[in-house]
């Protein structure tokens, strides 16, 4: 196969599925979008590990995960930018070169100090698949094929956060932290040599955008500017919000709450990603059968109620498995049935710039996720009702924004809205 080919004739996007079969594409994303949870999930079982042999204090290794949450979230605004100029293919090669070296220095640090930069240069480039992987599945389909596409990496890409803190816990038990991050770096050299052979580019010269500071300030501008933008976008970073506060607590809330050990994370992640498996499974099935309204509802209806049963819950009984992480499975139900509907939304109210518009979006969601990490989620762990009480708050909000962009289009754009109740996600 030859990846580039794609450039080299003029011709429909849809064509280059053609050189990897949908399944083979999707499993590929799936990977690159792996990078994230395994960054984040894979160590948090060695925080303590980590504290004893680099003599930091709590706060500091906790500032580990949030060094790497900004860093990803301010990248996110440069990933899509940078492929919509050079290529989806060169971006992503790229993007993890830098990850694996970032690895090997993160496994090699003798500091908390050196930790946190590595950790940066570990966000700068793990959201490289996530954001440019949503522009290719884009640049190939559109509508429920989209839809359906999306869904599927996000079902496949649903394993890693349940296997990752697993895996980190046995890794830090039978050996250390530094093997978590040696990890890493051997499944980041797999990944580059996997895609190096079989990713196609998706985005031809003749469509790509020029790389200049004036373009790219008007086209951040426009899109920041937008209030549909911001609508749906902070609906998706909300939601996120909700699901993240519990993964940031995760070593707080298993370990002192409900007195589970490094190798038991499993107790929390395993519900909440077979909730996300399973919402992605459902969005795959409703893609093209129902309205956008009404599936956007149905997954508000789990996130809602997942919530209130969770306040509900702790408002009267004391933390113990599993009705404390039972809830987590329904909100990742709900999660993943919105999030590719909403995904899609805001790509296409930039069509020509599809990776910007992801970019953006996911900045939004993973600057909102950082401030839940590193203030957020300290400030709420101490107490498992304040936990609940500040996920349902993330819901509210999230809804909140949804249902004012329902309002905005009816005044500035009525026919969209009528699409929207009527007409299936074609």
């Amino acid at each position: 196969m030859n990846p580039s080919a794609l450039e080299k004739k003029d011709a429909p996007a849809s064509r280059g599925i053609g050189f990897v079969a949908a399944n083979g594409l999707a499993l590929m994303l799936a990977g690159l979008a792996m990078l994230g949870p395994f960054s984040v999930d894979t160590y948090l079982p060695a925080f303590p590990n980590i504290q004893a042999t680099l003599h930091a204090t709590p706060i500091e290794v906790q500032q580990t995960l949030t060094a790497y949450m900004f860093a990803f979230a301010f990248m996110m605004l440069w990933h899509g930018a940078l492929s919509d100029a050079f290529g989806r293919r060169n971006i992503v090669l790229g993007a993890l070169g830098v990850f694996a070296v970032a690895s090997l220095g993160c496994a090699a640090a003798h500091s908390v100090e050196y930790l946190w930069a590595f950790r940066i240069l570990q966000g700068v480039s793990a959201g490289a698949g996530v954001v440019i992987g949503r522009a290719i599945i884009r640049d190939l389909y559109s509508g429920a094929r989209a839809t359906r596409l999306l869904s599927l990496v996000t079902m496949i890409f649903s394993i890693a956060p349940a296997i990752a803190p697993i895996l980190g816990g046995w890794i830090v038990k039978l050996r250390d932290w530094r093997s978590i991050f040696l990890f890493l770096f051997v499944y980041t050299v797999l990944l580059f040599w996997y895609c190096y052979r079989k990713l196609p580019e998706t985005l031809p010269p003749a469509k790509r955008q020029p790389f200049n500071p004036y373009v790219l300030a008007r086209s951040y501008r426009q899109v920041f500017s937008s209030p549909l933008f911001q609508l749906k976008a902070g609906t998706m970073a909300f939601t996120f919000a909700g699901l993240f506060l519990y993964v940031a607590a995760a070593p707080v809330f298993l370990t002192q709450h409900l007195h589970l050990g490094p190798d038991q994370f499993g107790w929390q992640f395993v519900p909440m990603v077979t909730g996300i498996f399973l919402g992605a499974l459902s969005a795959n099935r409703m893609a093209g059968k129902i309205s956008i309204s009404r599936h956007v509802g149905i997954g508000f209806g789990f996130l809602i109620g997942a919530t209130v049963a969770n306040l509900l819950y702790h408002a009267f009984f004391p933390p113990a498995l599993p009705w404390s992480v039972l809830p987590l499975l329904f909100y990742g139900l709900g999660f993943s049935i919105i999030a590719p509907v909403i995904m899609l939304l805001v790509m296409d109210l930039f069509p020509n710039m599809r990776g910007l518009v992801s970019s953006c979006q996911s900045f939004t969601q993973t600057m909102l996720g950082a401030v839940v990490a590193g203030g957020v989620a300290p400030l709420l762990s101490h107490d498992v009702l304040w936990l609940a009480a500040g996920q349902l708050v993330c819901v509210c909000i999230a809804l909140a924004l949804w249902l004012l962009g329902r309002s905005y289009h009816r005044a500035h754009e009525p026919a969209e809205v009528n699409a929207w109740e009527t007409v299936p996600v074609e």
